[in-house]
């Protein structure tokens, strides 16, 4: 190797290196501070909140009044910086997803003509000062999306509670007629369910009636019973193949070099601690739910309202959710007991 070249490599060994939550709390920080940048006084009043606020576990999934600011309230440049934010959290996939939900609501308009069908009621709402080293968090909310994440100093990074629906989960008439805006979560779930043999089958089905709604609703904090259904270390090499690709779905609907980190979570938790539940109808267009849950993790997804057309799908952390084990562990380690969170 010729001097300079091994010059450069050494210099290169010396560099600080840039974690993948470096990366995000860099470029997540710099989209939030521009959004904020274009707030006057006012809006910035009600778009804001304290990292430790009340709000920041006050979330919901359903057509209702938020705190934060609404999209039809921004200026196209607001708007614009708004979504610039949210794209910034995303996958491709993730962020194709949410366009989708989002343009439900037109759908949905049409069928209804209710006023809360508005894609313009999506609103933002930043938790603390945004900063590459600092502690905050934001979230995109409105029907059917409630996108969270949190942030601790440059190295942590929470994206939970995720949830993601769809009404209707299929369009049945008119120019959008056949799209599925998480066709694929019902896919992945069911080609699981079809890929276990009798055997499997009957452990895995946990109910021939499905619930209502997912189980941990809109709580902000969930307790976990024990897992239900067969679990991946009696899976056969395909369908523990199936099981990580359903997970992935969820999981990597956010930006990839977090989503990494939450896999890699996953994994050191043990996949063979994984489980996989269904209950309802085993019949496509039947009501349906299933469970996936791990040592770290609970996904559900349920499929029931309106004729079985209509979607609720959530990713959580319990102790990670809105950050609190990242919280908890700063504050207990730099700031001592009495500012736990």
């Amino acid at each position: 190797m010729r001097p300079l070249s091994l010059l450069l490599v050494l210099c290169g060994m010396l560099l600080p290196l840039r974690s993948p939550a470096h990366t995000a709390s860099r470029e997540l920080s710099e989209a939030a501070l521009a959004f904020l940048a274009t707030l006057p006084a006012d809006q910035a009043r009600r778009a804001t909140y304290g990292v430790k606020d009340a709000e920041r576990e006050n979330w919901h999934f359903v057509p209702k009044e938020r705190n934060g600011l609404a999209l039809k309230e921004m200026t196209p440049e607001q708007r614009e910086k708004a979504l610039a934010l949210l794209r910034a959290g995303l996958s491709d996939r993730g962020h194709l997803q949410v366009e989708a939900i989002m343009a439900l609501e037109r759908v949905l308009f049409e069928l209804e003509g209710s006023a809360r069908r508005d894609a313009g009621l999506y609103t933002v709402t930043v938790f603390g000062t945004p900063s590459p080293d600092g502690i905050w968090g934001w979230r995109f909310e409105g029907h059917h999306l409630s996108v969270n994440f949190t942030l601790v100093g440059s190295t942590h990074v929470s994206t939970t509670p995720s949830f993601f629906g769809s009404n209707p989960a299929e369009v049945r008439s008119g120019p959008k007629k056949g799209q599925r805006a998480l066709g694929a979560l019902e896919d992945l779930g069911r080609d699981l369910l079809n890929e276990l043999d009798s055997s499997q089958r009957a452990v895995a089905v946990i109910s021939d009636q499905a619930p209502k709604d997912i189980l941990t609703s809109n709580q902000a904090r969930v307790v976990l019973e024990a897992p239900q259904g067969v679990p991946f270390s009696r899976m056969t090499p395909a369908q523990q193949t199936r099981l990580k690709a359903l997970v992935r779905a969820y999981v990597q609907r956010h930006r990839d070099d977090v989503a990494q980190v939450d896999l890699q979570k996953i994994a050191a938790a043990g996949w063979d601690r994984v489980y996989f539940c269904w209950a309802g109808g085993l019949e496509k267009g039947a009501p349906h739910y299933y469970r996936v849950q791990g040592p770290t993790f609970v996904i559900e997804y349920d499929n029931v309202q309106n004729g079985a057309n209509h979607v609720h799908a959530v990713w959580r952390d319990p102790e990670a959710d809105f950050g609190r084990d990242l919280l908890k562990e700063h504050y207990a380690r730099d700031h001592g007991a009495a500012n736990r969170p």
